[in-house]
């Protein structure tokens, strides 16, 4: 190592909540553990632990050794008690293990609790996909992780401007891309095949779809269901999160389970999923995984309702209001077929290691834990 590198071992905790936070994150876990001077654990809770889900723990466990596990919710649970509860946890947990370092991802209750209890103990707290806008409460939330978080990992440029408006040292904010790219243009990834074996999916030509429940705004469920089944095409249908709402769309969904033209599933494991989504026709739904994965790949999304209001709008994407009839016009509008890979926002596949190197310099971890608002000059 340089002059200017780690001289010491240190110690990384990564806090997971969601299926999809782990499949961005589990490649950087991957590289800081393949390196030597550093100390990796990973901090599994919320969906990971459900059933309901696919107890995606499993998963993390198969991929890592040094993993605690912390149930923090029962299904469906309020997110102020899913953040009171994590921080509990989260709390007797570092206080067992001293880290140096508190790594969270995204928007989710679980990272704002991460980041809290590393504010309030002195330890630095690093926020990956910080200072990206949406039409939710999730955007409330991860700006609130921002001025928790010492330092930023974001997507590109416009996040980067958003934080230093909000008042974080552009010194402290590394534009890095997003780690989900890195995984997509990997030539690791399962064949279609593969893929389709592994999850029983008979169907030549299918669409992915995902509806979220929307913690400020009603989501019409059986406007979404009518319009999938008018279409008359094949779905691989993937269950909401756990935020609240998501009961009544599980049991809407419910109705689809003999349905030929549908395979349901809990979870899809990361690298199987964005396989199918490569050679999906389409998505449809509400998940950020159709403002930001699909047009990577070419692939159309037919975007439902304000969850993902103020993200990224590539020419792949038709915005439609959680209407039947706007919905089944968008499906016959939509591009079958793969596409190129459309070069966009989010990065060029380079992203894990420009944050290991990041982690790499000894100047890193000599942060002020003293967080101030922004000189724009330091």
């Amino acid at each position: 190592m340089g002059h200017d590198q780690v001289n010491k071992v240190k110690k990384i905790v990564f806090l997971s909540g969601t299926r999809a936070d782990y499949g961005k994150i589990k490649s950087l876990i991957s590289a800081l553990k393949s390196r030597n001077g550093f100390d990796v654990h990973v901090f599994a809770t919320g969906m990971h632990l459900l059933e309901k889900y696919g107890t995606t723990a499993l998963e993390v466990i198969r991929d890592h050794e040094a993993v605690y596990l912390f149930n923090n919710q029962a299904f469906s649970s309020k997110m102020d008690l899913v953040v009171s509860n994590t921080i509990t946890g989260f709390s007797s947990y570092i206080d067992e293990i001293h880290p140096d370092m508190i790594v969270v991802h995204g928007d989710r209750p679980e990272a704002l609790s991460g980041a809290i209890v590393g504010c309030l103990n002195n330890i630095i707290v690093a926020h990956i996909e910080g200072g990206e806008v949406s039409g939710a409460v999730d955007e409330i939330v991860r700006h609130a992780v921002t001025k928790l978080s010492h330092l930023h990992f974001v997507s590109n440029q416009k996040a980067e401007q958003r934080l230093v408006r909000m008042g974080e040292y552009q010194s402290h904010i590394a534009v890095v891309g997003s780690l989900d790219i890195d995984v997509m243009l990997s030539d690791q990834l399962p064949s279609l095949r593969a893929a389709r074996e592994r999850y029983d999916i008979s169907f030549n030509e299918y669409a992915i779809a995902i509806l979220h429940p929307v913690t400020t705004d009603k989501v019409n469920v059986n406007e979404y269901i009518d319009a999938l089944l008018i279409s008359g095409k094949n779905y691989i249908v993937i269950d909401p999160n756990n935020d609240p709402g998501s009961e009544e769309i599980r049991q809407a969904l419910d109705g689809l389970n003999n349905n030929p033209s549908f395979r349901r599933f809990p979870s899809i494991r990361f690298e199987y999923f964005l396989t199918m989504l490569k050679h999906a026709n389409f998505v449809i739904g509400n998940s950020s995984l159709g403002v930001r994965e699909a047009p990577v790949y070419g692939v159309q999304t037919v975007n439902i309702g304000s969850r993902q209001r103020g993200r990224s709008q590539a020419e792949t994407i038709l915005n439609v209001n959680c209407s039947c009839d706007e919905i089944v016009d968008a499906i016959s509008r939509s591009i079958h077929g793969q596409t190129k890979y459309i070069a966009n926002e989010f990065g060029d596949g380079l992203s894990t290691d420009r944050i290991v190197k990041f982690l790499e310099r000894e100047s890193t971890w000599n942060v002020s834990i003293q967080k101030y608002f922004g000189d724009y000059d330091s």
